[in-house]
């Protein structure tokens, strides 16, 4: 039987479901997400959907720590759900440095499709474990930040969080 437990995490960054099977953290929903969305997600892939805290303790208190300004890099042990294309994207992105961000063509490049940037893309956008798999760091490449399926403005936050600035629309960093 594949389970999974769920909880809400109150954290600095605001207040997010997260969810854990006996492999590792499986999904995050950001505050923009109904409960019934991530709830219907959990049930599509999951037979046994329990609400657990101390499941999912150790995920909530890094996402606080992060949120602080605490923690660069999460530990917790991920359980990926997607397609191979996606999981290796989302490899891809875990790559990428806290602080610093990398355009979808050169994720494209990183996992061997130089033209493969729309589909990078794509597979951002599926991502299911936001902030952890750090598609927020993912900019255009003329810098510009396209989009983010927790809201340009979380998206600005985090960014900032790590230390990087957005002017008109812009990161003003690295790239």
């Amino acid at each position: 039987m594949k389970r999974v437990f769920y909880g809400k995490a109150k954290t600095t960054l605001g207040e997010f479901y997260v969810a854990s099977s006996d492999q590792g953290l499986c999904r995050i929903a950001l505050e923009n997400e109904e409960e019934s969305s991530f709830l219907k997600w959990l049930h599509k892939h999951f037979d046994h959907v329990e609400e657990s805290y101390d499941r999912n303790e150790q995920i909530i208190n890094q996402l606080t720590a992060y949120g602080k300004g605490l923690l660069k890099e999460f530990t917790v042990p991920l359980h990926l759900i997607g397609t191979p294309f996606q999981q290796k994207v989302w490899q891809a992105l875990m790559a990428v440095p806290y602080g610093t961000v990398s355009s979808y063509r050169d994720i494209a490049e990183k996992i061997g499709l130089p033209k493969g940037f729309r589909a990078v893309g794509m597979a951002n956008n599926k991502n299911n474990i936001p902030i952890v798999i750090p598609c927020h760091r993912i900019i255009g490449v003329d810098r510009s930040l396209v989009g983010y399926g927790g809201g340009l403005d979380f998206k600005i936050k985090l960014l900032a969080l790590e230390g990087i600035n957005v002017y008109e629309g812009k990161a003003v960093t690295n790239l």
